[in-house]
């Protein structure tokens, strides 16, 4: 995908403020990426080896992989691995898979078994410590899947116990809401992809607007088609943070790029650090 219909990458910067962080886990840096495509046309070489130099140069102690690496055909994933591979963290790299990690019967075991080949550890419905017992790190199985089951996974953890939830999709904060959310990282929606300034992600206003355009002209227009507003019921989620209840989202652009291209939403490596509650609230900047 050429830079001029995805964009320049574009590395945000977010403070997370996380009720009863430990003063050992104070200042704690997060990379988050997401939403590769990895597929020969939608992600390009450049692009990648610039998120992965933006990555490694914010020293992270820990990188976050939100799902789809691939499109459909799960194949590029044994590429990607070997680009992947140079990424640095101080305490690993952990993911979750997209739906589009599960397009075929072999997706699922195949992605796993490349991401897992170079130690990146794909979590589904598991809960981890890679930073110690005093701040969990939940991954969830997609929500399209029929393996997306939060509730065993949830109930297992203490209240008082912070908690940073990996889940491709952002439509599971409406679902999580009822358990205690530090912070959850999603991907999926590519920020929308064309943003209006000012107003946001146009395929919000868009889809409002379905009713009053003829089916003729629906299928030639991006996020018209039939299907597209399936990709997620919440659009007001589709970049940057939220306050979903009392629990926070946040949701990278992600690196791929669908045709007609991006505008006003370039591809994005998410840096996130994490501070205790004495602030008020998260800070981008």
């Amino acid at each position: 995908m050429h830079w001029i219909l995805s964009g320049r990458l574009s590395v945000e910067k977010v403070t997370i403020v996380i009720a009863d962080l430990p003063a050992s886990l104070q200042g704690t840096k997060l990379v988050q990426m997401s939403d590769f495509h990895y597929d020969g046309l939608r992600l390009s070489e450049k692009l990648l080896e610039q998120a992965i130099a933006a990555s490694n140069k914010a020293e992270p102690d820990l990188i976050l992989l939100t799902g789809d690496y691939v499109t459909d055909d799960p194949t590029p994933i044994h590429k990607l691995v070997l680009r992947l591979k140079h990424l640095q963290s101080r305490a690993g790299i952990y993911a979750v898979l997209g739906n589009h990690d599960i397009y075929y019967r072999r997706s699922k075991a195949e992605v796993t078994d490349a991401l897992n080949s170079i130690g990146i550890r794909v979590l589904s419905n598991e809960v981890v410590y890679p930073l110690g017992q005093e701040l969990a790190l939940i991954g969830l199985a997609d929500y399209w899947s029929r393996d997306f089951a939060p509730v065993p996974v949830m109930t297992q953890l203490d209240a008082a116990t912070p908690r940073i939830v990996l889940s491709h999709n952002p439509d599971t904060a409406k679902v999580l809401q009822q358990w205690r959310v530090d912070l959850q990282l999603s991907g999926h929606t590519h920020g929308g992809q064309i943003v209006i300034p000012g107003i946001g992600p146009a395929v919000t206003w868009l889809n409002k607007l379905r009713g009053n355009i003829p089916q003729s002209v629906r299928r030639w227009v991006p996020y018209l088609k039939k299907d597209r507003h399936k990709v997620v019921q919440h659009w007001e989620w589709a970049q940057g943070w939220h306050q979903v209840g009392s629990n926070q989202l946040y949701v990278n652009r992600g690196l791929g790029t669908y045709l007609p291209g991006r505008l006003f939403c370039p591809p994005e490596v998410t840096v996130i650090q994490l501070v205790d509650n004495n602030r008020n609230s998260c800070i981008i900047g």
